[in-house]
């Protein structure tokens, strides 16, 4: 964990990730984005000291994931949104995943590696931080006036999670062939910003958003208000944009003289 946290430039372990099962001696180590009961026996038959799942499998990782929403303010405030604006926004998914949370099982997951007697953990927002900043980066290489499908081209090109991915990057809103202008990477602060935090970034001089997934109802309706207005959504995949991110972590872990095997995790 406190290698993710450094390698993200984040002081504290964010609400989304968790040690739930210790473990030392750490040698052998299974990596993924959903790893689950199944992947958890299956690890511990092969004998893997330790799991490690990307999205919050449960335990307060999954109870708390609301407060990693509110990393879209400073996310959209980066953008040009108002704060005011920006914490409207990010109120709509707060109180929506809060309520979903009631309806969580949160035990499952923690309880049966516990049992199973091998360590678990999940970490979520430092390696989307790390994915994000290498999105930002890549977005930077490309100019302004360059069509949307330029950008969607050299990310493929940069980047060989896209290439090996079976999803496609997609244009959700507007076109291929619109210019990209300001350009807005929403990523890293727990799921998509969803309708809310695109209209706010389009309402206030965003041309393009990038977005790894979002609801079909909400991407319709932004086409619906924004698609002929020269506004732009791009989604790149969940899975392929999550292993942007995860990558570069897992080498350092091999760097460190660790064995590392990944189940469900797109290869660079």
């Amino acid at each position: 964990m406190a290698l993710a946290l450094e390698m993200a430039g984040l002081s504290a372990v964010p609400a989304d990730s968790a040690i739930h099962v210790p473990g030392d001696g750490i040698r052998k180590i299974l990596v993924g984005i959903d790893l689950e009961g199944p992947e958890l026996l299956w690890a511990k038959e092969n004998g893997f000291d330790l799991v490690i799942t990307h999205h919050p499998p449960g335990g307060p990782a999954a109870l708390n994931f609301w407060q990693v929403l509110l990393r879209h303010v400073e996310l959209m405030k980066g953008y040009g949104v108002p704060e005011a604006v920006a914490q409207a926004a990010a109120a709509e998914l707060v109180r929506e995943n809060r309520w979903q949370n009631q309806a969580r099982n949160y035990l499952r997951l923690p309880e049966f590696a516990k049992r199973l007697g091998i360590a678990y953990m999940n970490i979520h927002t430092p390696l989307d931080e790390l994915g994000r900043r290498r999105l930002v980066q890549a977005v930077g290489e490309v100019s302004p006036a360059a069509p949307v499908a330029e950008l969607i081209g050299h990310l493929r090109a940069k980047f060989g999670e896209f290439q090996k991915a079976l999803t496609a990057i997609e244009v959700a809103v507007g076109s291929s062939q619109n210019a990209l202008g300001k350009v807005a990477v929403i990523h890293g602060a727990g799921t998509n910003g969803g309708y809310p935090v695109a209209k706010a970034l389009f309402d206030h001089g965003v041309d393009t958003v990038i977005y790894i997934h979002i609801r079909p109802h909400e991407a319709h309706r932004l086409a619906q208000e924004y698609g002929g207005k020269g506004k732009n959504l791009v989604v790149t995949g969940h899975i392929a944009s999550d292993s942007l991110g995860i990558n570069p972590f897992l080498a350092e872990l091999r760097a460190r003289g660790l064995l590392v095997e990944t189940l469900d995790v797109v290869a660079p």
